[in-house]
Order: structure tokens, then C-alpha cells, then sequence
């Protein structure tokens, strides 16, 4: 047992970060060892400019001022969570910005490559995991062709202007998701399904 004045002293950044695992990501249902560890080790306040550091512990997303967000942390731990990464993974990150949910993954997976949206994203099969920084409204047809065999991809998928974590697996060489929630992620552009005219 640890008492309370065994514990190291934290600094401020240290101190932001136990209280969101504690009061965001526990008490929200993420409650994976590893995963709590992953956003102990990674300083969420190195992911935003400067003048947005007092806010990055905050429990909602923050503006990175390039018009694109870094999503809650309860959002990337949802994602960790129904991913359930391993050091097994070959991981691919696609964000805008995407950089946060790469560092901490990489705390739990064996490799990590982080691509932008509509970027060369490698050989075919070559990912057990894909992690998506973002919603969807359609995957492109190169996800599942990067994709493993019996691989999956966790994303935000925009259903009827509702956003919902989903996880996608590769059936018969296709994508084939489930959702299992409401989540909050930012859409992303390149992802948006083709506008077709009605009458």
C-alpha cells in the first residue's frame, strides 16, 4: 500500500495529467493499466502551441489553431480501448494532426506510422491496426487494401450527422464497422462521402 505522502511530488504538468486519467478517463470507463500508463508517459501540453497549454488537460477538444483540434483525451482513450493494441500491432496513426494518438500508442504497440489524411500509406497488408484521429463518413478502398488480414480500424463514423466510435474489420477483403457509441471527434474533409443531388 502506498500512502499519501510516499508518492513522488509531481510537477504542475504531471499533477494536470493524473487528474484528467482520474477524473476523465477512469470515471469514464477506461480503465486499462496499460493504457493509463500510455497517457502518464506522454505530455498531452507538447501536442498544442504554447498559448494553448493552460487548456490541454481540458476536458473537451482543443483548438490548434491551423482550423484542425487535438480530440479530448477521453476520445483517444475510447479509441485505445476498443482497439486494444499490443506490442504484436504494426500500427497506422492517420490524423490531422494525429501526432498524440501516435505517441501513445506508441507506448503500447511494436511499430507506429503516423500519415495524413489521402497520404501513400504503405504496402498492402501492412498494418494489423489502423487508428483513425478523426470521423469518417466512407472509408477509401486503400484502407482496406493497407490492412492486414483479420486487421481492424478504430475511427469516429459519421452516421446521419451523429458521430459514433466505431470499429471496423476486414471481411473478404472489404471494411465491414460497428459502432458502439457516441464519441467526440472533428470530421475530417478528405473522408466526407460524395454529395449527391436530390430532387
Amino acid at each position: 500500500m502506498t500512502l499519501l505522502d510516499e508518492r513522488p511530488v509531481e510537477s504542475g504538468s504531471a499533477l494536470a495529467r493524473r487528474a484528467m486519467i482520474d477524473s476523465q478517463l477512469r470515471v469514464s470507463g477506461v480503465n486499462d493499466l496499460a493504457i493509463l500508463a500510455a497517457f502518464a508517459a506522454v505530455a498531452r501540453e507538447d501536442f498544442v502551441p504554447e498559448e494553448r497549454r493552460a487548456v490541454a488537460y481540458a476536458d473537451r477538444a482543443v483548438p490548434l489553431g491551423d482550423g484542425t483540434v487535438l480530440a479530448p483525451a477521453l476520445t483517444h482513450g475510447q479509441q485505445l480501448s476498443l482497439a486494444v493494441p499490443s506490442r504484436a500491432d504494426t500500427v497506422l496513426v492517420i490524423g490531422k494532426p494525429g501526432a498524440y494518438l501516435a505517441a501513445l500508442v506508441g507506448e503500447l504497440a511494436g511499430k507506429v506510422v503516423l500519415a495524413a489524411p489521402g497520404a501513400e500509406y504503405g504496402a498492402a497488408g501492412a498494418y494489423s491496426l489502423v487508428l483513425i484521429d478523426g470521423a469518417i463518413e466512407q472509408a477509401p478502398a486503400v484502407l482496406s487494401a493497407v490492412l492486414a488480414d483479420h486487421g481492424r480500424v478504430v475511427t469516429g463514423l459519421v452516421e446521419r450527422g451523429v458521430t459514433r466510435l466505431a470499429i471496423g474489420r476486414k471481411v473478404q477483403g472489404e471494411l465491414a464497422f460497428t459502432t458502439v457509441g457516441e464519441a467526440d471527434f472533428a470530421p475530417l474533409p478528405e473522408f466526407a462521402a460524395t454529395k449527391r443531388w436530390s430532387f
